[in-house]
């Protein structure tokens, strides 16, 4: 009898060793998304949360979006591509090349282009495994992407050439940076650009390229983007002389000077790190399309002088969620294969060499523009 109960024990933790993980993850997507035009293109921009409930570290295996109806797979990332799209929270700068540990939650970072014949509604299916045990599978996280954005602006900028910066992979980029306030994370930078003048050749300072004033977009006019009444703003924190002398900043002065211009609607368009003393609005002040409200400058975090550009849900720079937008009108001249490089070496031209005009829309990641003069 003791041998039997000996060998009954070992074989369910035979089979134990060997079953499925017991699907302890849960799924959600916090802020369902709306589809923003990129080249032609509806993209959608969101993050889905992942949470360890058990008491087993998981290895996340892969990630399908699916259509919510036909089950169709939409994108699906394993291996590296998924690593790369996925953040411990929590761990300063932590990419999810381990196990996700109980109690851990890990962001996956989503840009999805749209097809032609968009979905109804998407879901997710994740897949996973733990040590000594069959691989496993989940699904969840049902969303169905909110309306279109229609808010089309006008340019922040003049003229150019605009090198477009923004990169979704970057881990420490706009796009993967919450800030937590007032007893909730945010994600004010989903759609940030970053704009630096560059030159036909690529250059983005003249001279001693340390010296912030040389940078070629240094104090060019910063214009409103809409019609709309100045909702914040803050001129006097100063700048330093040379770049290399910047240092971090505390939250509340992270923005540097900044204006935020309400747009009617519950958006907010936020300039930040513009010129000390350049400031032409204050707070209360009614603008109009293309007014002049700034200079560009280099105040705040920044590596180096650009204006930060966004359109969120609250005006204060770090308290708000990243909302979609597009601009009315903007000529593509063409792009940086990736970030390294930008306002050093030659961008790359659009191979037909005929600038194309778009319109209503968001640039390409590391795209170069030209602004209607």
């Amino acid at each position: 009898m003791l041998r039997r109960l000996f060998a009954l024990a070992f074989a369910l933790a035979a089979a134990s060793a060997s079953a499925a993980p017991v699907d302890t993850l849960d799924l959600s997507v916090p802020q369902a998304p709306a589809p923003v035009v990129v080249q032609g293109r509806e993209r959608l921009l969101y993050e889905l949360h992942l949470t360890n409930f058990g008491a087993t570290p998981l290895r996340l295996d892969g990630l399908s979006v699916l259509d919510a109806d036909s089950g169709a797979a939409l994108a699906g990332w394993r291996g590296d591509a998924l690593a790369a799209r996925a953040q411990v929270i929590g761990v300063h700068n932590a990419a999810l090349d381990d196990a996700l540990q109980p109690g851990e939650r890990a962001v996956l970072y989503v840009e999805l282009d749209l097809p032609a014949r968009a979905p109804r509604a998407l879901r997710h299916k994740v897949e996973f495994s733990a040590p000594g045990a069959e691989p496993g599978q989940v699904e969840g996280a049902q969303l169905v992407p909110r309306p279109a954005a229609t808010l089309q602006l006008a340019p922040p900028l003049r003229g150019g050439p605009w090198a477009a910066v923004y990169a979704p992979q970057w881990p420490r980029g706009h796009r993967r940076v919450f800030y937590t306030l007032d007893g909730r994370a945010r994600l004010p930078g989903r759609y940030a650009v970053d704009f630096i003048r560059i030159d036909a050749d690529g250059r983005a300072t003249r001279g001693d390229a340390d010296v912030a004033a040389n940078s070629l977009g240094y104090g060019e006019p910063v214009l409103a983007v809409a019609d709309g009444t100045i909702a914040a703003a803050r001129d006097g924190i100063g700048e330093n002389e040379r770049v290399s002398q910047n240092t971090r900043n505390d939250f509340d002065r992270a923005a540097g000077n900044y204006v935020a211009l309400a747009l009617g609607d519950g958006r907010y368009a936020v300039y930040e790190h513009l010129r000390p003393r350049s400031l032409k609005v204050k707070q209360g002040q009614r603008v109009r399309r293309g007014q002049p409200i700034g200079e560009l400058g280099f105040t705040g975090d920044s590596t180096g002088p650009h204006l930060h550009f966004h359109v969120a849900d609250a005006a204060m720079p770090l308290l708000g969620e990243g909302v979609g937008y597009g601009f009315d009108g903007f000529r593509l001249l063409g792009a940086y294969p990736g970030a390294k490089g930008i306002g050093e070496r030659p961008w790359q031209p659009r191979a037909d060499e005929v600038a194309a005009q778009r319109r209503n829309e968001l640039p390409e990641a590391n795209s170069v523009i030209e602004f209607p003069r």
